[in-house]
């Protein structure tokens, strides 16, 4: 069948308290609606219509050309907002899924089984349904002595009765395409709050005889709705969780699930360990035989395979093979790190480029470097890469060695093998091979102790 697919994403989002709009706001690592709409077409629709209202050019500037948009610029209600879609679907599919922009849980099985059941009962309108403990703030789906779907009636408008009923709707539909916009534009606005409901055209098509299904959803966490950042803070839990029986099935060790946080756009390579308080964030991708973390967050970083991170942080760089990483080291974005380099307790890097094998073991500042292979830069190294108004380069060749608190003053080069004496500040280009020191020479004031206590004595007899 030729399936089509309308989001409603125009709501304003007035409970989230927020400048940002509410279907924008992320769940694990992305935006609500990208969840919604990577469910959605999943399940092969041909074209995706998103509904969009006031500030709808934020999820615009977001979502770009993956969708066709239709507005909503008066809010009158969720059988409005799909009644703009008419000047795009048209005339253009068999049936059309409606999904809400505020269901991030939404799994594309549970869409595809909707539309295989409505498409099997030749319906004109098949909802997906759950049963509540609970139902309060949903609208109830009321069904006939025989089963059939009669109507849904919101909590706002329900009887006694009928709010004694625990299958609720869920927002999300299939209609069947062709009359579906006149009956939109029959339906009328007699209810509280004086909108035009999507859930009356359920009460007009089986007022007609037409066929109108229900499908109950296996687990009600799938349609659960976010309104305020209360329901948002559930969704991310629900999500997470989700996300962390994946990683431990693919072959993923995590040491603690509850304490632990991947992104739905993350991945993670077979036999790797992840301990307690790690974030892995965006699209980081680490290969296999890793161990992250304790206390450790990755944030759109490539890793290789072998590596060790602890206790740091690195962003948007890539690590090779082998390397190990920590405790305490910030590697900042546009790092690129060789194969076994090892950056070790309380060293930062920006910007650098590190070849394989190079060491900065601890205590050190690399930015805007390009450093070879096999190098060691001692304790306390800081490459001077800022002078008030610009950035330079440091660049320091294979097999060097940077003695311990040397500061590199760029732009500089240090040469291939080249040494550099501890405690110097090197402000010129040290040749391939040599030696560079500069510091002063060595001074000693012989008995300074003495003299340096003798007028605290003198005091003191005073």
């Amino acid at each position: 069948m030729q399936l089509a697919a309308v989001v409603l994403a125009a709501g304003k989002g007035t409970r989230m308290k927020s400048a940002t709009v509410k279907v924008l706001h992320q769940v694990c690592g992305r935006a609500m609606i990208e969840h919604v709409l990577a469910a959605v077409q999943e399940t092969g629709v041909q074209k995706t219509v998103l509904v969009i209202g006031q500030q709808g050019e934020q999820v615009m500037e977001l979502l770009g050309s993956r969708v066709e948009y239709a507005r909503q610029d008066e809010q009158l209600g969720t059988a409005h907002a799909l009644m703009q879609t008419r000047p795009v679907l048209e005339g253009l599919a068999d049936d059309v899924l409606v999904v809400c922009g505020d269901t991030p849980l939404l799994r594309p099985q549970t869409l595809a089984e909707l539309c295989r059941r409505h498409k099997a009962g030749n319906n004109a309108a098949t909802v997906l349904t759950a049963i509540l403990n609970d139902p309060a703030g949903y609208g109830r789906v009321i069904r006939s002595t025989d089963g059939m779907v009669q109507k849904i009636v919101e909590q706002k408008d329900a009887a006694p009765d009928e709010l004694a009923v625990q299958e609720v709707n869920t927002g999300v539909y299939c209609f069947r395409l062709p009359g579906l916009f006149e009956a939109l534009a029959a339906l009328q606005p007699n209810n509280a709050q004086g909108e035009y409901y999507l859930t009356d055209i359920i009460g007009y098509y089986a007022d007609r005889g037409a066929s109108v299904g229900a499908v109950a959803v296996d687990d009600p966490a799938d349609v659960a709705g976010v309104n305020d950042r209360c329901q948002l803070a559930a969704a991310e839990k629900i999500l997470r969780r989700r996300v962390l029986e994946r990683v431990m099935l693919s072959g993923v060790t995590v040491l603690d699930p509850d304490n632990t946080y991947i992104d739905t756009t993350a991945s993670i390579g077979m036999d790797t360990v992840i301990y307690p308080f790690t974030f892995v964030e965006g699209k980081s991708k680490i290969g296999e035989n890793c161990i992250i973390g304790p206390a450790s967050r990755l944030v759109d970083t490539d890793l290789g395979c072998r590596v060790t991170v602890q206790n740091s942080v690195v962003v948007g760089s890539s690590i090779g093979d082998g390397c190990n990483i920590g405790p305490f080291a910030y590697i900042r974005p546009g790092c690129v790190l060789g194969r076994e380099v090892k950056v070790g307790d309380f060293v930062e890097l920006k910007k650098a480029f590190l070849g394989d094998g190079t060491k900065v073991p601890h205590l050190s500042y690399v930015g805007d470097a390009d450093v070879g292979k096999a190098v060691n830069i001692g304790a306390g190294t800081i490459t001077c890469n800022y002078d008030g108004q610009k950035k330079s380069v440091t660049r320091i060749g294979d097999g060097a060695f940077i003695g311990s608190n040397t500061n590199l003053v760029a732009p500089l080069e240090v040469g291939t093998g080249a040494v550099t004496g501890a405690g110097s500040t090197i402000t010129r280009d040290v040749p391939p091979g040599a030696l560079g020191v500069a510091r002063d020479k060595q001074k000693n004031i012989p008995d300074w102790s003495t003299r340096r206590k003798r007028p605290c004595a003198q005091n003191k007899s005073e």
